[in-house]
């Protein structure tokens, strides 16, 4: 049996949830307050994975046209491997594009192989790092221009094929 994923827009009631999927992943977790003052801000857009009623992983973006800014894509570790990170990338990616950016950006820890991996699958390149931008490690600095193009949309619906 195929489990079903619902990506939908993050809701108040999803905030413990976040929390503590949050806490499970990063030696600096963000706060509820920090959550509350994205969720508040103009041009942001939090989604998050649902599976059999429970909350396994959430995306963001802050929206600086004609950029957009990929703030978090974050899996429960018990459901890592599930694909669930490249739902939440395909639908930031959509969600951006709906939008009218025309690039994506993000930060990943240097050592996390793994995202980068996902990240490069969007077309995503490092173009730099940024020191200490993480208090106990460095940040690969990615990005992918062009995503209003033909070219970009197929890449994307490949992408969706494949899930």
């Amino acid at each position: 049996m195929v489990e079903t994923i619902l990506i939908r827009t993050l809701a108040e009631e999803d905030l413990d949830a976040i929390l503590e999927i949050e806490q499970a992943t990063y030696p600096t977790p963000w706060t509820e307050g920090i959550f509350r003052d994205e969720l508040a801000a103009p041009g942001r857009i939090y989604l998050v994975a649902e599976a059999d009623g429970a909350v396994v992983g959430y995306a963001g973006l802050m929206l600086v046209l004609p950029e957009a800014h990929v703030t978090s894509v974050t899996v429960d570790p018990k459901r890592r491997g599930s694909r669930i990170g490249t739902r939440l990338m395909l639908r930031i990616s959509e969600e951006a594009l709906a939008a009218g950016a025309t690039s994506l950006t993000l930060e990943v820890r240097v050592s996390n192989r793994n995202a980068q991996a996902l990240y490069k699958r969007f077309g995503m390149a490092p173009v730099g790092v940024r020191n200490r931008y993480y208090q106990d490690e460095d940040a690969l600095v990615m990005w992918v221009h062009d995503i209003d193009s033909p070219a970009y949309k197929d890449r994307l619906d490949e992408i969706g094929r494949s899930l």
